[in-house]
């Protein structure tokens, strides 16, 4: 099997790295062999290249000249962990995507404005995983008509008519999970009483 790209870029280079480091300190290669056991033909294959370098290889040049393998390997710096996330506004709801990678799971963010009041049930297949992190959500899921605070979760199948927002109090921050997969709906909610414009 061949190494990656990038894995094979890193081993192209530690041939070069292990002779220029030999010549600069003035070691032979019987020398070197003679202080590692390897044998020299091995040591001039793994310079010039021919030999890709191991594990039990570097170890003992290493520790012959003193260095950590890190410094032999020329292994890359860790990146910077930080997740930079790009938000994005639709209609007034901001959604941050959590998920850095396709899957059969995606994962969001959104934060709905108190605007969002005014339910648009929409179908589609799949289901829905909601965790209200602050604010009130209002979800109308089917013949429900449901609140949840914070700390409350909700989970359905999004073939049902379904629309979730805010009950214009103020804004709303939701975490959602989406995914073609999952169990039967259950929810963890209080019934919202309709006000008299919605009956």
């Amino acid at each position: 099997m061949e190494p990656a790209p990038a894995i094979a870029q890193v081993l192209d280079e530690v041939g070069p790295r292990l002779k220029r480091l030999r010549t600069q300190r003035g070691v032979t290669l019987a020398a070197l062999s003679e202080a590692t056991g390897v044998s020299k033909s091995t040591l001039s294959r793994l310079e010039s290249g021919q030999r890709r370098p191991s594990l039990e290889l570097l170890l003992p040049i290493a520790q012959a000249h003193q260095v950590p393998l890190d410094e032999l390997v020329g292994a890359p710096e860790v990146g910077d962990p930080r997740v930079r996330i790009t938000p994005r506004t639709v209609n007034g709801t901001t959604v941050l995507p959590l998920s850095r990678q396709p899957g059969p799971h995606q994962t969001y963010k959104m934060v709905l404005p108190p605007t969002r009041k005014t339910p648009e049930p929409c179908t589609h297949e799949g289901y829905e995983w909601l965790y209200v992190i602050s604010g009130t959500l209002r979800l109308v899921l089917a013949d429900h008509d449901l609140t949840l605070e914070p700390g409350e979760a909700a989970e359905f199948e999004t073939r049902l008519p379904h629309w979730f927002g805010t009950t214009g109090e103020g804004p709303v921050e939701v975490l959602s999970i989406f995914g073609r997969q999952g169990e039967r709906m259950h929810i963890r909610a209080k019934p919202r009483r309709r006000a008299a414009a919605d009956r």
